[in-house]
């Protein structure tokens, strides 16, 4: 009994690798055309920027395609994620350089306490609060040496409006900036 067990787990175990293999045969051919589009390596940088492990509300990465270059910028508060960024993007099939203009913003114990606040105020606000059940929230706080800017999108002119309002409500804020965007 143990050896037929035995016989059925590793037939069981090599037509699964077997599947494996055949359909990671098919894919490469698949993925190149997809990824030497233009479109499809920004689809692909898109990805692999959010699912940076410490990437935040309280962070900004965006990009340009231009080709096989890529251009990141945006602000980050730590430095580990301007150079993860840059690892992630680099190694995508069909980008053949990375310039890499992305902002560290400065340690600063108050900008921390602002961006607890700020946070607390905006994904507080009941009519707010739907953006942050996302994995990242759409509504990205960057705040630097004081001055406040919201960076992301918005359902509507009226969010957009209530996060600014929200945002300027907050002690110790010397200026906003709503750069929010409104979807379609």
């Amino acid at each position: 009994m143990r050896n037929r067990l035995r016989a059925l787990f590793a037939g069981l175990l090599l037509a699964t690798i077997m599947l494996a293999l055949s359909n990671s045969a098919a894919r490469p051919g698949d993925e190149k055309k997809q990824r030497s589009e233009p479109k499809g390596i920004a689809n692909e940088v898109r990805h692999r920027l959010v699912m940076l492990p410490w990437y935040s509300v309280f962070d900004n990465l965006a990009y340009q395609v231009e080709g096989d270059k890529v251009i990141l910028y945006g602000q980050v508060t730590r430095p580990t994620l301007k150079s993860d960024a840059e690892a992630a993007v680099k190694s995508i099939e069909g980008v053949s350089t990375v310039v890499n203009n992305i902002e560290v913003l400065p340690l600063s114990p108050m900008d921390d306490q602002l961006r607890r606040a700020l946070y607390r105020a905006i994904y507080g606000e009941p009519g707010l609060s739907r953006y942050s059940i996302q994995a990242v929230p759409s509504i990205h706080i960057i705040v630097k040496n004081g001055n406040v800017t919201l960076e992301g999108a918005v359902d509507s002119e009226a969010d957009k409006n209530l996060a600014g309002i929200r945002a300027n409500q907050v002690p110790n804020v010397f200026s906003v900036k709503n750069n929010l965007v409104v979807s379609n």
